[in-house]
């Protein structure tokens, strides 16, 4: 009888499959280090700007939306002519502020309202004009006689409504501990750039509680906060002797430094002329307060308090000068973000494993 051919199946050898398992488990791994590198070196690179970014226009001059020429400052006259008022949205002690309207576009126009305080208000205008940045809000036009000064418009407001915005649903998927501690980084470096203007060192002293630190700072439509109301920015300048005080006032409270508090105790009477100065480290003793604001409550944002504990307990040192400067807080937090977004993606490279 003929025999029928015998044919044998030839199975993997065990070895066979845990190799080609593994040379597919190393490229995901590669592939997803790759991604990983990409997006760090962008986010360095992106961190690293330039404070005066290149996309700024020369002094005197500014870009509006999406137009890519220059525009000169408005005048006077072109501010009377063009600018109309639509509401107000608020008011101060120094000034009242409008939305309004120029050429189709929404701008905001600041009006002195208090003609006592009319050297706060150049003094803001003059901070204006010379620390135009990408952390300051942008000058569209002043007019000095007037006591008006025009800059751009950002619906979403001061930070004192983050917390409201976030859990709009259009802004929902910001409210992450990543994109709060991007904001967080975005404060601190607003605090290093003018600790470090074209200017010299500025205090920013419209600072003596968490609700007037946020008012002074915007959140723009793509999740970056600008410095907005410069008034109370006087100079530091050690090699002259000259220190700052934040008003003629008492000050109290545990959010301001406790250099800003009266030394003398309860039985003395405050005088301002016996108040001692101080210098900057005034703005990071309140670092960890703000940035505990800008952190929430939301997934993994304990995490990242856990992280800045350190660098935050430096910054409530009662010594000024065993403080932090605002760079060496800002080089920590930057360290964090990049710590953490590494850790977020090596959980998913283990169940790989």
């Amino acid at each position: 009888m003929e025999k029928k051919p015998h044919f044998v199946r030839r199975e993997l050898l065990p070895r066979e499959v845990p190799s080609i398992s593994l040379a597919l488990l190393l490229a995901a791994v590669l592939l997803l280090n790759a991604l990983l590198y990409l997006y760090l070196n962008k986010f360095s690179s992106s961190l690293g700007r330039v404070e005066t970014d290149s996309g700024l226009c020369p002094f005197g001059y500014f870009k509006f939306g999406a137009v890519k020429n220059c525009s000169p400052w408005l005048s006077c006259e072109a501010i009377n002519r063009e600018v109309r008022k639509l509401k107000c949205v608020g008011e101060g002690a120094v000034k009242k502020v409008f939305l309004s309207e120029w050429k189709e576009k929404k701008v905001v126009l600041s009006q002195l309202t208090n003609s006592e305080l009319k050297e706060d208000f150049l003094h803001g205008l003059k901070m204006l004009k010379a620390l135009q940045s990408k952390h300051v809000v942008r000058l569209l036009g002043y007019c000095e006689q007037q006591f008006t000064i025009l800059t751009e418009y950002h619906p979403l407001g001061s930070l004192r409504g983050l917390n409201e915005t976030l859990h709009i649903p259009k802004y929902k998927g910001m409210n992450t501990w990543h994109r709060r501690l991007m904001l967080a980084i975005d404060y601190v470096s607003v605090i290093r750039y003018l600790h470090s203007s074209p200017l010299g060192t500025l205090v920013m002293c419209d600072s003596n509680d968490l609700d007037k630190v946020l008012s002074q700072y915007l959140l723009t439509s793509d999740f970056h906060v600008l410095v907005n109301d410069l008034d109370a920015l006087p100079l530091v300048n050690r090699s002259a002797g000259r220190l700052v005080k934040c008003g003629h006032r008492e000050l109290r409270g545990e959010f301001v430094a406790p250099e800003q508090r009266w030394p003398y105790g309860e039985d003395v009477p405050f005088e301002d002329d016996l108040m001692p100065p101080y210098d900057e480290k005034t703005d990071i003793w309140k670092i960890p307060d703000v940035s505990n604001f800008f952190l929430g409550h939301v997934e993994g944002s304990d995490i990242v308090r856990l992280h800045l504990f350190d660098i935050h307990a430096a910054c409530k040192k009662k010594d000024p000068a065993e403080r932090p400067s605002a760079q060496e807080v800002l080089d920590t937090y930057r360290k964090v973000l990049t710590l953490l977004i590494r850790e977020a993606a090596m959980p998913s490279t283990r169940e790989m494993l």
